[in-house]
């Protein structure tokens, strides 16, 4: 029977078990804060005003994720939350790859013209997974994990929803649109095995209860992904190729490089103060 651990107290009596856990929330909470990073980008550059307003808010939601999760690591021993998220150096990040990927050509504040199909794939299957994880850390053998898995999915559900309206509204509209979203499900599909790479400790995550096998998770997240693509009309990419560097190994593209530069350059100004 696998071991519960009730408190941060009682994750650090035991070393094996705390690495493991740090090394998971690391994940799971450098995943959110890429995620959120990317979709503040598009502050005034969605199709409609109401758009900008909903991707706003499912940008600040995801961003909260994150700050829960570098929270527990503070309460873990390893860091300030704020520290955990800013100051890190580059190879430090366990996001996955397709966390960090550029919207589109040219920058936020210089001619972005970036790609509304690429933005709805890529979010849709960044949550797709995330639910997919969710429910699975529901029955993780950190409770606090566990028990935050739970009110986290109460918002995510909206932020999948939203995804889903998106491509089920455009799917079945014109030649164009189809055309559009397949070509960014083709484009994601490049990086999407990012996802389920677990990193170094991959085992200890199992042996440990913390989550299951990455490869779990991936069959599950193909399965839901193939029946609503085929439910879309839209084109099933096949198997992903496999990946060289996922971003779990703490590799990264420049462009993360430049995203973290930016998403921490006010703080770095004054990093004591509180924010």
């Amino acid at each position: 029977m696998t071991k519960k651990y009730n408190t941060p107290e009682e994750a650090k009596q035991d070393q094996q078990f705390h690495e493991a856990l740090v090394e998971l929330i690391c994940q799971l909470a450098d995943d959110d804060l890429l995620m959120s990073h990317r979709g503040s980008e598009w502050l005034g550059l969605c199709p409609h005003i109401e758009e900008d307003v909903a991707f706003s808010s499912i940008t600040q939601d995801t961003m909260g994720h994150s700050a829960i999760y570098y929270q527990m690591l503070e309460e873990l021993g390893v860091g300030k939350a704020d520290n955990l998220a800013h100051l890190r150096e580059p190879e430090e990040y366990k996001n996955a790859t397709l966390t960090e990927r550029v919207n589109g050509e040219g920058h936020y504040m210089e001619n972005p013209d970036y790609d509304w199909g690429y933005a709805i794939i890529r979010n849709y299957t960044y949550e797709v997974f995330k639910k997919v994880r969710l429910d699975a850390l529901e029955q993780c053998s950190y409770i606090p994990l566990a028990d935050t898995a739970k009110k986290i999915k109460r918002e995510q559900f909206y932020h999948l929803y939203h995804w889903e309206i998106w491509i089920d509204q455009l799917a079945h509209s014109t030649d164009e649109a189809q055309r559009r979203l397949n070509a960014a499900i083709k484009k994601t599909w490049e990086d999407v095995n990012s996802l389920f790479d677990l990193g170094p400790k991959a085992e200890e995550f199992v042996r440990f209860g913390l989550t299951p096998p990455g490869e779990t998770l991936r069959e599950t997240f193909m399965s839901v992904m193939k029946e609503k693509l085929e439910n879309y009309s839209l084109l099933w990419p096949g198997e992903p190729a496999s990946l060289e560097a996922t971003g779990r190994d703490g590799l990264h593209s420049t462009e993360f490089v430049d995203a973290i530069n930016h998403l921490s350059e006010v703080y770095k100004l004054a990093p004591q103060a509180n924010w």
